[in-house]
This record gives C-alpha cells, sequence and structure tokens, in this order.
C-alpha cells in the first residue's frame, strides 16, 4: 500500500486519523494506548503468575496430605512463598506460641491459630490479586475517556462546518471519523480489561476457597493434636 495513503484523512487509516486529530484527542487516544498496553501487560503476567501457583499450591497441598511428620514437613517448606507454605507457617508459629508454656488454654490456642491462619490466607489472596484494581479501573473509566474524546471531536467538526460555511460530508467525515476512533480505542481498551477482572476475580477466589480449606484441615490437624497437650 502507498505510505502517502496511510496518512491520507480521507483513507481514514488509523494513522491518518490519529495524525490528523486535535491535539486533546491525540492525548485522549495516546492515554488510550498507554492503558490497553499495561491491561494486556497485567493480564500476561497474572495468567502466567496465578497458574503456575495453582499448579504449585495442588502438589504442596497434595504432599502435605501424605506426610506424616508435619514438624519435617514444615522443615522441608520453611523457605516457599506459596500461598499455602505461608498459611502453614502461621499456624506453626502460632502454634508454638501458644504451646510454650505451661497450663495451655486449649479453646483460646483453637482460636489464636484460626484467626492466625485466616489473616495468613487473607494476606496472600490480596497480594495476588494487587494488580486487579487496575483492570477494573481501565475497564470502568477507559469508554468514557474515549467518549470524551468523541465529544470533542465532534464539537471540533462542528466549528469546521462553522468556519467553511459548508456542511458536506467531505468536510466534517475526517473530523468525526477522528472522534469515533477516540471511542474505538476506548472499547479496545476497557472490553479485553472487564473480561479479565471477571475471569481472574473468579480464579482468585478459588485460590481463596482453596487456601480456606487448606487453614481448616490444618487446624483440625493441629487440633487433635492440641487434644493430647496437657
Amino acid at each position: 500500500m502507498n505510505p502517502v495513503l496511510l496518512t491520507d484523512p480521507a483513507s481514514l487509516s488509523p494513522l491518518a486519523l490519529f495524525i490528523h486529530a486535535d491535539w486533546v484527542v491525540k492525548v485522549v487516544m495516546g492515554g488510550l494506548l498507554l492503558a490497553s498496553i499495561w491491561t494486556w501487560g497485567i493480564i500476561l503476567t497474572f495468567w502466567r503468575r496465578v497458574g503456575r501457583t495453582r499448579k504449585a499450591m495442588r502438589a504442596f497441598e497434595s504432599d502435605f496430605a501424605k506426610a506424616e511428620d508435619i514438624d519435617a514437613f514444615y522443615k522441608a517448606h520453611a523457605d516457599s512463598a506459596l500461598p499455602s507454605a505461608r498459611v502453614m507457617a502461621a499456624g506453626i508459629a502460632e502454634w508454638r506460641r501458644s504451646t510454650a508454656g505451661t497450663g495451655v488454654d486449649k479453646v483460646a490456642t483453637r482460636e489464636r491459630l484460626s484467626t492466625a491462619m485466616a489473616a495468613a490466607a487473607a494476606n496472600e489472596v490480596d497480594s495476588l490479586a494487587d494488580k486487579l484494581n487496575v483492570l477494573a479501573t481501565v475497564g470502568s473509566v477507559a469508554p468514557f475517556v474515549g467518549l470524551f474524546g468523541t465529544v470533542w471531536g465532534i464539537m471540533r467538526s462542528f466549528s469546521a462546518i462553522a468556519q467553511a460555511q459548508n456542511s458536506s460530508l467531505a468536510v466534517v467525515a475526517p473530523g468525526i471519523a477522528e472522534a469515533l476512533f477516540a471511542t474505538a480505542i476506548g472499547l479496545f481498551a476497557a472490553i479485553p480489561a472487564v473480561i479479565a477482572y471477571n475471569r481472574f476475580s473468579h480464579t482468585v477466589n478459588k485460590v481463596e476457597a482453596s487456601l480456606a480449606r487448606f487453614a481448616d484441615g490444618f487446624h483440625t490437624t493441629l487440633s487433635r493434636q492440641l487434644d493430647s497437650v496437657k
């Protein structure tokens, strides 16, 4: 294709629409394109991270279920950064603090164990979902930013009509196309962000449920051991 045609406003190519747009519309387009790049970066990073984390968590929890010596298993995974391992570490740490002295209060110990592991699980979920608020923000704000560019571009087109005193389509079409292109970029940024946010929120909920089940199971194990403490 002739490079000249790509920058000819009459061709309505994306490059031409951007080059000939008003500076305000250019800022809107540029900001939305950066938001789209940021969104896709978060999507790809989160998708890989959560996929690896869930797979490793399943393996960890499977190994834990087969472990006969909890202390030995904990020592082998003490440096693990997995959410399940950190929940286990929180439970072990609280167990050691609560049973270190004499006259152990079993009811209070069980409550502290539950609270410590629940707090650790919440921290892990918050850490995992840290960037999802960006997807939510882009998904909700980008269409309105694009709409602002559209309104500004249409106002500019009406101004061109007044200056040229000619309302033919040839006069207003480029400006209107530039304006509508801003909305299209806004939707291009927002749609993947909304879809990814909904999907990843569901995934994070699954991770949270998995951590809650693991914490409950580990709490049960520690509670049995607590019965033998005098």
